[in-house]
């Protein structure tokens, strides 16, 4: 099996990625079903709306970040998914049925965002964390970059379908056929091989938000990290308003703008697969995709027709998806695997808690000054997070002048993690027997 998708040789994570990808392809569908509803049928073309109903949505994660992630870390991770996967199959079919009896509305809306936004906050560092109980720690970053490009394979397929079933039978029916698609992801949790997955290391103490806060903050390289996906996640990941408000601008109905979302993830598919071919994640793709982002944001930004538009997108999906797949998989493999699910948690909260504070801040700049103006925000985003991280990597210590290039400067990715205390006593879940020390990286020690 070729080095790109050598974690298809566990057959759990093949049961895994299967029952993924079918429930990404509808959970992308309903995305698009519930932006256009918000903005085309709830409300007259309001951004602003849009806007916060993402913040509603993606506000929890931030909110109960000290909890979700004590519970990833402290109890069974299939166990928990099984619970959140049924509760957002029971909200998906609820927002169908009031869509389809015509009484659904606004307030009732942001309510519905926010349940899944609760819901979701408990499923993603489960989700995110539970792939590493699945394969070994050396195949941990190809299968993040694997489940990335499922992600973004469903991303090519559901919301352009969605568009098309909001044309022909409604949104309504779409979040029904939504909540269908949960089922597979039951399934395949169901049919999982539980003596094949590896032991999960847990901890008794309730440090929480405490814990995993210390450990990044002890860490400059994550430091950055986090800092890049904040600005990244606040202002340059709003591609539903993006998209959707730059559709109307050309005067595409929902089926334009699913055809745009779907553009997008072609780019972005690309860009996972190309992660998952690497050996391991590095800090500097992330620098580099973030002023990458920038300048595909300002390039789209000024296109003239829908087109245009569209091909530009492929290369922005490339930029965000290099972006946040190695950041995602380069926080997995360098944290201590007993705080996994706190810092993963923590990590999925700037990604998702950053939206409240963006995308209300896009919608308005697309209601007042136009799509392109907010798709520049996003672009500025990239460009600061990109001189962030060079400012780190000029200052880290980390140059070292090539010894057979006089005017050549490498980066060092030679440095060993060190041994350090661990901040809280750990058991091992399943009465696995602990033979050797369990080493985690501090401070700025850990490779590039």
């Amino acid at each position: 099996m070729s080095a790109m998708f050598r974690s298809f040789a566990n057959i759990n994570y093949r049961i895994w990625f299967a029952g993924a990808l079918v429930s990404n392809v509808g959970g992308w569908m309903q995305a698009t079903a519930q932006d256009w509803v918000v903005l085309t049928e709830l409300t007259d073309n309001d951004a602003t709306a849009m806007g916060v109903t993402m913040a509603l949505q993606f506000g929890p994660p931030l909110v109960l970040v000290s909890l979700t992630g004590w519970v990833a870390d402290r109890f069974d991770r299939r166990h928990i998914l099984f619970a959140t996967q049924s509760a957002l199959l029971a909200l998906a079919i609820a927002v169908g049925v009031l869509l389809l009896n015509d009484v659904m509305t606004l307030p009732m809306m942001f309510a519905f965002a926010l349940g899944f936004g609760v819901v979701n906050a408990f499923d993603a560092p489960a989700r995110q964390a539970f792939v590493s109980d699945m394969v070994s720690t050396g195949d941990t970053s190809n299968a993040v970059a694997l489940n990335s490009a499922s992600f973004n394979l469903a991303r090519m397929i559901g919301p352009a379908v969605g568009g098309l079933l909001i044309v022909a039978i409604g949104s309504g029916w779409v979040f029904i056929v939504n909540a269908a698609t949960f089922l597979a992801m039951i399934l395949a949790l169901s049919m999982l091989r539980t003596g094949l997955l590896a032991p999960r290391l847990k901890s008794r103490s309730r440090g929480g938000l405490a814990a995993g806060f210390r450990y990044v903050w002890g860490r400059s390289d994550l430091r950055v990290v986090f800092v890049t996906v904040f600005l990244i996640g606040a202002f340059g990941m709003n591609f539903p308003i993006f998209a959707s408000t730059m559709a109307l601008e050309f005067g595409a109905g929902a089926d334009g703008y699913g055809v745009l979302s779907s553009v997008l993830a072609i780019g972005s598919l690309i860009g996972a697969l190309l992660a998952a071919r690497r050996d391991r994640a590095r800090v500097r793709v992330v620098i580099l995709a973030a002023g990458g982002f920038g300048i595909a944001a300002f390039v789209s930004s000024a296109m003239p027709t829908y087109a245009s538009y569209a091909v530009t997108l492929t290369f922005t999906g490339f930029m965000i998806v290099t972006l946040l797949t190695t950041a995602n998989g380069y926080v997995q493999i360098t944290t201590e695997p007993a705080l996994r699910g706190r810092v993963l948690a923590l990590y999925m909260a700037v990604i998702m808690g950053s939206t409240p504070v963006g995308a209300p801040i896009a919608g308005w700049v697309a209601d007042s000054f136009g799509p392109r103006a907010a798709i520049m925000l996003g672009g500025t985003a990239g460009f600061v997070a990109c001189a962030i991280g060079v400012i780190w990597v000029a200052t880290s210590g980390r140059l070292r002048r090539a010894e057979n290039r006089r005017f050549l400067l490498t980066l060092d990715e030679t440095r060993p993690l060190r041994v350090i205390e661990r901040p809280d006593p750990i058991e091992f879940s399943d009465e696995a027997a602990v033979t050797t020390p369990i080493r985690s990286a501090k401070r700025n020690d850990v490779e590039d």
